[in-house]
């Protein structure tokens, strides 16, 4: 983008596909359906415009309350793209991670997700990133046991814990935090999304539900943090 500070490191909370399908009179899972093939352009207007680094909110550890039939429908719909996702990533040059609890998640999801990682961790155009049945919460104490562990073990002392080491233990280690989190349909709200990795972003609300966000939208998130004057300390 000319002219443009373009954020490095984008996280979208995608919002919205439930009321979208309703405003139409369709099913929920059309909404979420839909909602997938904006993720798919919004990943190359991002790369397009010099984004590097792209994290999407997909599904939350609080998520699995959701009606049985609509939490089937969004656990199809992640098989279904992850099936294609390998070839599409090669494709695009895309480094594809996922950060959250996959322990929670069925054996063939996990496979697919360690064979998309491992199949694409040599590409060298965006990272993008899925956080799928995350919340900052549960990561967080994930990130205190196992730093517990290795100070038990003594690979850890007390004195060395630090902002950065503390960071290490964290499911975004090695991916930059966030200059930029949008978060569409309204909604003013972190959800216990990447709470540690937030802590110096700049925020960018939007009425527009996620199914509708494009490239028209996420130009308008990218030229309102550049009018931000970017401080850091609180100061």
């Amino acid at each position: 983008m000319e002219s443009m500070r373009v954020p490095e490191h984008v996280a979208i909370i995608l919002d919205g596909n439930g009321r979208w399908a309703k405003k139409r009179f369709l099913p929920r899972n059309m909404g979420h359906a839909q909602g997938s093939k904006t993720v798919e352009r919004i990943i190359e207007d991002a790369f397009d415009m010099g984004i590097k680094y792209l994290t999407v909110y997909a599904f939350s550890t609080e998520n699995w309350r959701r009606p049985k039939d609509e939490v089937d429908a969004l656990m199809k719909l992640l098989r279904d793209y992850l099936k294609t996702c390998i070839k599409r990533a090669n494709k695009n040059n895309m480094r594809v991670r996922v950060i959250g609890d996959v322990t929670g998640l069925s054996e063939d999801l996990r496979e697919k997700i360690e064979q998309l990682e491992e199949a694409s961790k040599g590409n060298t155009g965006i990272n993008f990133t899925i956080a799928l049945n995350y919340g900052s919460r549960d990561e967080m104490i994930r990130a205190m046991k196992k730093m517990a562990g290795d100070l038990l073990a003594g690979t850890l002392k007390k004195e060395d814990i630090t902002e950065d080491v503390f960071a290490e233990y964290l499911d975004t280690k090695g991916i930059p935090e966030p200059d930029l989190m949008i978060r569409t349909s309204g909604e003013q709200r972190l959800s216990n999304f990447m709470l540690w990795q937030l802590a110096y972003t700049e925020f960018y609300f939007t009425d527009v539900l996620w199914p509708d966000f494009n490239k028209k939208e996420l130009k308008k998130a990218v030229e309102y943090y550049n009018g931000r004057e970017r401080r850091f300390g609180g100061i």
